[in-house]
């Protein structure tokens, strides 16, 4: 891959973690809605700089962990820190200024608007002007909105979608819609950043291509991500460390090949050879 990352770079907070260190900590989470229980009593920890993928069959509770991780949900049971610092009830908007990106099972962009444009969107929380000054379009209003849309033509660069800047996103095949999802999440510049079956619905070769995205964001970047997928080839090639979830509870924990090993998850989610 020709990559032009030697002139795009995602700069994350100084926060005094080196690799390794732990970025985000789940502690005794559980989830209930009435009395359906999503999760129950998990915990499990995010380091910095890995991929960490989230696993499970459906119904498993997968999308509700990275709702409480967001802040979308609020358990009522356990906590979640990030940084060191235990959070309450933090809000999906909160969770974004203090660094957590996310992408969605089902793509949320706007289908009108052009590739550049909800790329651009992300870079909402990086625009400190204003309202007064970005309507008139004058001084550093201006100076701010030309900063960054350079950032957000370094990410299509990177994304090698180029050719569909300008194109509205509703027009785009699902594989590229998806891509463009990505390039909205990294114009937030995340420390963390969760995916959302970022290869759903995908054919093998956007598959390859997707992966080879989010491992050159993970490995050129140092972003740290959390995906769920189901394509447990893609799992296994690109994870570091690997979280089962079962109807809810946490049945293995460890690198792909321990997890792939694990008896509990065979029986539950990979399946037994005949």
């Amino acid at each position: 891959m020709n990559s032009p990352a030697a002139h795009f770079s995602l700069h994350g907070r100084d926060d005094g973690l080196n690799p390794g260190d732990v970025l985000l900590d789940v502690r005794n989470v559980s989830l209930a809605f009435g009395g359906v229980k999503a999760i129950t009593d998990i915990s499990f920890d995010i380091r910095k700089g890995e991929i960490r993928a989230i696993i499970g069959p459906n119904g498993a509770g997968k999308t509700s962990m990275l709702n409480v991780i967001n802040g979308f949900y609020h358990p009522q049971q356990g906590t979640i820190s990030f940084r060191g610092e235990a959070r309450r009830r933090m809000q999906p908007h909160a969770a974004a200024a203090s660094g957590i990106a996310r992408t969605f099972q089902n793509v949320a962009l706007f289908k009108g608007m052009s590739t550049l444009d909800n790329i651009m969107s992300g870079r909402t929380l990086k625009m400190h002007r204003n309202f007064f000054w970005q309507l008139l379009h004058v001084g550093p209003a201006r100076d701010e909105e030309i900063a960054n849309r350079r950032k957000v033509e370094e990410i299509i660069d990177f994304l090698e979608i180029q050719h569909i800047r300008k194109t509205p996103v509703g027009k785009l095949p699902y594989g590229l819609q998806k891509r463009v999802e990505l390039g909205r999440a990294l114009a937030m510049e995340p420390d963390l950043l969760l995916l959302d079956e970022p290869m759903a619905g995908m054919n093998l070769e956007e598959k390859e291509d997707m992966s080879r995205f989010i491992l050159d964001v993970n490995d050129q970047f140092g972003t740290t991500i959390a995906l769920i997928e189901h394509d447990m080839g893609v799992v296994m090639d690109i994870s570091d460390r690997v979280v089962v979830l079962d109807y809810g509870r946490k049945i293995g924990d460890g690198t792909p090949d321990e997890v792939k090993n694990n008896r509990d998850v065979i029986d539950a989610y990979l399946g037994v050879p005949h």
